[in-house]
């Protein structure tokens, strides 16, 4: 009698994740223009622009609550909305530059190159990472996007783990490159790699804390580290 074989197991692909917002591209002015708006246009007191950038990373909602933390919940819903719409604004005025960081682009196509699929996994809306990755000509450089706006805020695992399932890679097969603990501690969540990078809004020894394997201290280290 002729046994079976097991269905042959599929190899896994390898996966980078890249965060966005101080990973990728420095955002900083326009987030912290349109933090000033949203909370003047209530009357309140804008929040000091370095409590903003350690803050860039987490969904609106909470980063909201660490702002304004004495407000309530129908201020920090007034004050989410009243971003959106000065953000929105400044993209349609044509008043939004993101750019890369010097030498992303390299790190991208090279990795690319080299049989890696990549990711994002941001705090932006999808509507706003994609106006980011198409202004930056990036549109086709990712296989999975994942946002705040299908996802609960990091360090919740779930952005990595839907980009996993998307990508059909193995945590052990993939990697998270972020500049905050907050993308530490995600990929520590779902069982990641973390890499953090030294020129994003947290710094190497507050990555080094949270948990990251190392930090890249520029973009050619993080693909010495890769490789």
């Amino acid at each position: 009698m002729s046994e079976t074989s097991p269905p042959a197991r599929l190899p896994s692909v390898r996966l980078a994740v890249f965060d966005c917002d101080g990973t990728l591209v420095d955002g900083q002015y326009e987030i912290c223009s349109a933090m000033d708006e949203a909370f003047g246009s209530l009357g309140l007191l804008p929040p000091h622009h370095g409590a903003v950038r350690r803050a860039v990373g987490l969904s609106l909602p909470q980063t909201m609550r660490m702002l304004a933390p004495e407000e309530n919940s129908d201020i920090h819903a007034a004050l989410v909305e009243a971003y959106k719409g000065a953000y929105r604004m400044a993209r349609e005025q044509g008043r939004v530059s993101e750019p890369l960081f010097a030498g992303i682009r390299p790190v991208l196509d090279t990795l690319r190159g080299e049989g890696w699929d990549l990711g994002v996994a941001t705090g932006k809306s999808l509507r706003g990472l994609t106006h980011c990755l198409a202004v930056n000509d990036l549109a086709e450089h990712f296989v999975t996007l994942q946002t705040a706006d299908h996802h609960p805020s990091k360090p919740h695992p779930a952005m990595l783990e839907a980009a996993l399932g998307e990508a059909l890679a193995m945590p052990h097969d993939a990697v998270m490159i972020g500049d905050t603990t907050y993308d530490i501690a995600m990929a520590r969540a779902a069982g990641v790699r973390a890499i953090g990078v030294s020129w994003g809004y947290h710094q190497p020894v507050e990555l080094m804390a949270a948990g990251a394997d190392t930090v890249a201290m520029s973009p050619g280290e993080l693909l010495e580290i890769l490789a």
